[in-house]
């Protein structure tokens, strides 16, 4: 289930960011980019211990859709975190100076 929220959340992202290419001032293909590589990871994942262990290909229970909110909030914080860096609006330099 994991792996079926992080590719919603990567095509959502990548639509967003599509919208808006010409001025890319939150850094949507940022955001963007870190849910496309945490869905292919999770797919390589799930492909492997298919491949390997056999069963199930999508997991379908509480713990794996708890798991894949946990891995938006993570990738949302990430993208928080570089967009303070970042400051795109310079709001946080103009309160220092």
């Amino acid at each position: 289930m994991w792996l079926l929220i992080l590719l919603f959340s990567a095509t959502i992202s990548t639509a967003l960011w599509y919208s808006k290419a010409e001025d890319d001032i939150y850094m949507l293909k940022f955001l963007s980019l870190i849910f496309w590589g945490a869905s292919v990871m999770v797919f390589i994942d799930h492909l492997i211990s298919y491949i390997t262990e056999g069963g199930k290909f999508i997991e379908v229970t509480i713990e794996s859709t708890i798991l894949g909110f946990v891995l938006v909030i993570t990738a949302l914080i990430i993208w928080e975190i570089a967009l303070l860096v970042k400051d795109p609006k310079q709001v946080i330099r103009k309160k220092i100076q």
